[in-house]
């Protein structure tokens, strides 16, 4: 794994925010841009830490309970399983829709619609049990969860920060600030910014300029002034830890 110097070493505090929401919602630029691996890594950390953590995803597509509960591989079994395994995995995501599309359309295949109570209501059991509750969206920060609700909709409604996740590519410093600027335009609080490098490097040399790991360093130190004091980490392909790392209950 390659190191990035110039973002390590340090760890970084939000203040008084994550105290007053007990939880924080991650959503993305897109689709496929790394949101599960980010997720976890943050559950993982908060569970070293000796917090009891919930984890919820209002809804999927493109797989059953059956499939996840099989293939222990898809999103939702990937957070349970990172947060130790609490209450059920049914919980975890209880609206779950087979074809690979958008979840009202994958509802819509299967003669469903996607329950927007249910949304809202699928994470009260993770509230009252545990400290803290990693909420993980599906698609992008404007992504349908409904007919009626986006992400947004729904992290406003539950009253969370974002975790805003782009994938540690060419064109991640304009993704990424459109994202902010839109969430902060409809009132949301952006906690932290997170590159995720979700492709291995292949055969590039470190030297070259295209390098993943020099793009998702360059990109994080360019967001960095352009957002500051935003946090903004880095996730390495195939790393467990985000760095710097973020004290997500920090006083």
């Amino acid at each position: 794994m390659d190191k990035i110097p110039a973002l390590c070493g340090r760890s970084i505090t939000l203040g008084s925010l994550a105290m007053s929401n007990p939880g924080i919602f991650i959503t993305g630029t897109d689709t496929g841009v790394g949101k599960t691996t980010v997720a976890v890594a943050i559950i993982r950390q908060l569970v070293l830490a000796g917090r009891r953590v919930g984890v919820y995803k209002p809804v999927g597509s493109g797989v059953s309970l059956a499939q996840t509960e099989a293939m222990g591989s898809m999103d939702s079994s990937q957070l349970w399983e990172a947060a130790g395994r609490p209450l059920t995995l049914a919980l975890v995501c209880p609206q779950l829709f087979q074809a690979p599309l958008s979840p009202p359309r994958s509802a819509r295949a299967e003669g469903k619609t996607v329950d927007d109570r249910l949304l809202r209501d699928g994470i009260l059991p993770w509230k009252k049990a545990f400290d803290f509750v990693v909420v993980e969206g599906a698609g992008g920060l404007f992504s349908p969860l409904s007919t009626d609700s986006l992400n947004v909709d729904l992290a406003r409604d539950l009253g969370l920060p974002l975790v805003l996740v782009d994938a540690a590519r060419l064109g991640a410093i304009g993704r990424t600030l459109a994202a902010v600027t839109a969430a902060r335009a409809v009132g949301l609080t952006v906690a932290a910014v997170i590159l995720s490098q979700v492709q291995p490097a292949g055969n590039q040399q470190p030297a070259d300029p295209a390098h993943p790991s020099t793009v998702m360093r360059d990109s994080a130190i360019d967001i960095r002034l352009r957002l500051q004091p935003l946090p903004v980490a880095v996730l390495a392909y195939d790393a467990h830890a985000i760095e710097p790392q973020i004290d997500w209950l920090a006083q």
